[in-house]
């Protein structure tokens, strides 16, 4: 079995290969090329934490894995990730673990890139400027795939402790000079949104963290934060705006997202209104983009199909460069 931690990730695998990977992932699980059963979620009795368990199979791809992640969202008051787990690959044909690679930072790649497939699908193409809601372990992913995706002149990042989001703004001019974008702090949702056309929201809220009446028409949004019922942090008045919605996996968002409950529940949105699967857009069998006037939302819950075609990709390069430790 080959160990990788995020180091070793690192050294060899970069979030332009994750977004292709990922693109593929969608692809398959829209053409019914991999299992994905929906996601076990384990919550603590004081509500604080998740554990979350993830399968995924592809015959054609010869790929077989399971995440594990913990999810305790206080743990950034204790100076500790949010987010913590594991990927185990398995070999199809024997069912041996072959690899086990950091799942803290597959799921930072993977949801990254899941952004950044939907903008270079969704976009319109001549965008200026972007927006990032949330400085969490998901935003400085979140960020560069957005700058992958389309070339931005400026990007307005807001955060809920705004020295804390001027702190992430520093390191990420300096992390992210090579794309020529001048990334700004700002203290309040809506600035960051005004005139956005690229705008990713990524927290844990509980409720909308901005007003869906300032994103201007032809934006691009990416919901990514709310993976719980209770979690709501994007405006049911973005989603009554939008002309076309679509997901990761409809199936997996109305299982979970309460950005998407809530306001079906109160009948603020129809399903009718929903548009369907990225991968659709992919492979062809869905239309995306059509005018630079529309407001398209799309939102990820992350799924499995997701991990086993990065983890499949990053294990295949690892023993072709030697990287990663072998183990038993």
């Amino acid at each position: 079995m080959l160990l990788l931690s995020r180091e070793d990730i690192q050294e060899f695998f970069t979030l332009k290969e994750t977004m292709r990977a990922v693109e593929k992932a969608f692809r398959l699980f829209s053409e019914g090329k991999v299992e994905v059963p929906l996601r076990t979620q384990i919550g603590t009795e004081n509500g604080k934490g998740t554990f979350i368990y993830m399968p995924a199979y592809c015959g054609e791809e010869s790929a077989s894995s399971i995440k594990i992640l913990g999810m305790f969202p206080e743990n950034s008051q204790k100076g500790l990730p949010t987010i913590n787990g594991q990927v185990l690959v398995l070999d199809n044909e024997t069912g041996a673990i072959t690899g086990m690679l950091d799942g803290t930072y597959i799921t930072e790649l993977r949801t990254g890139a899941a952004s950044g497939v939907a903008f270079e699908q969704l976009a319109k193409k001549d965008c200026r400027k972007g927006a990032l809601i949330g400085t969490g372990a998901q935003a400085a992913a979140q960020l560069e795939a957005m700058l992958i995706a389309r070339s931005l002149e400026e990007v307005q990042v807001a955060g809920r402790n705004f020295e804390k989001t001027k702190q992430f703004v520093t390191d990420m001019n300096q992390k992210l000079s090579n794309y020529g974008v001048q990334i700004v702090a700002v203290e309040e949702a809506n600035e960051a949104i005004t005139d956005a056309d690229l705008i990713i929201v990524a927290t844990t809220a509980t409720s909308p963290v901005f007003d869906g009446e300032l994103v201007k028409a032809g934006a691009t949004i990416s919901g990514v934060g709310s993976y719980q019922p209770q979690m709501q942090e994007i405006p049911a008045s973005l989603l009554v705006r939008s002309q076309k919605i679509y997901f990761d996996s409809e199936e997996a968002v109305l299982s979970e997202s309460g950005d998407l409950l809530i306001p079906l529940a109160d009948q603020t949105i129809t399903k009718e209104q929903f548009t369907g699967d990225i991968g659709e857009v992919i492979n062809g069998t869905l239309v995306g983009r059509e005018n630079d006037q529309e407001i398209i939302f799309f939102k990820s819950v992350g799924i499995a199909a997701q991990d086993v075609i990065t983890a499949k990709m990053i294990l295949e390069q690892a023993k072709i460069k030697a990287k990663g430790l072998e183990w038993g």
